[in-house]
């Protein structure tokens, strides 16, 4: 199983996502890492897991307020090799084609940014349609609290909108520690075409979690309070 790490950015700080009730998110006490500054923690978690990507939730972005551009321009700047996965609550092309002209000083670096479009935050069908029209480098995230899609587009039965990589984000367990979402895992599997990558998010308690995962179809998962509390080993590269 691929482990794909998370850091969940709040004002400058990495922040534990519990739940996805983004206003009691704090600054993460990590036993990893003894850091919430970012330009410790990433090194560290990529390092730990043996990755080259990285998911970054911009929690200022995605609660109204500016992308940390910046900040995701020294990480990408101090982490040669890095692909991050960027979700920052785009509701279409447009609003991330303004990002990616705040790090185009980065020159090639800013093509390491890859954009994750939530079914919770595109709005419209069209909208999600133009933000997903290349199937292979776009990435939807399905996202749901409890049994409730959020999902304004109506992505999550939109087969032919899916493209190759996809998130099934189960916002009530993330930081939880309630186990994977494996029913919901095997439904999409058995609806999403061939060639689809499907990553999980939320509830890994420990190695044998991410195998079962794996068992029901997932490619890769999202990880960050599994990491940061050692549940899962040290991966060797």
């Amino acid at each position: 199983m691929h482990i794909i790490p998370v850091v969940d950015l709040l004002r400058g700080q990495v922040v534990r996502g519990i739940r996805g009730e983004r206003q009691h998110y704090a600054p993460i006490e990590s036993p990893l890492c003894g850091s919430s500054d970012p330009r410790e923690v990433v090194p560290i978690l990529l390092d730990y897991a043996a990755a080259d990507t990285l998911y970054v939730a911009d929690l200022d972005a995605l609660t109204g307020g500016a992308v940390q551009a910046e900040l995701l321009s020294r990480l990408l700047k101090h982490n040669p090799g890095l692909t991050l996965w960027l979700d920052a609550g785009f509701a279409d092309m447009i609003v991330f084609d303004m990002l990616r002209g705040e790090l185009s000083r980065l020159g090639a670096d800013a093509a390491r940014v890859v954009p994750v479009f939530a079914s919770e935050s595109l709005a419209s069908r069209a909208q999600a349609a133009a933000a997903l029209a290349d199937r292979n480098r776009s990435i939807l995230s399905l996202d749901r609290r409890g049994e409730e899609a959020l999902d304004p587009a109506g992505l999550w039965n939109a087969t032919t909108l899916w493209p190759q990589r996809l998130i099934l984000m189960a916002l009530e367990r993330v930081g939880a520690y309630d186990g994977p979402a494996l029913d919901l895992l095997k439904s999409v599997r058995a609806q999403a075409p061939g060639d689809t990558r499907l990553i999980g998010a939320g509830g890994i308690r420990h190695a044998d979690d991410l195998a079962c995962a794996a068992a029901a179809g997932a490619d890769a998962w999202l990880v960050a309070s599994a990491l940061h509390d050692r549940r899962i080993p040290r991966v060797e590269r």
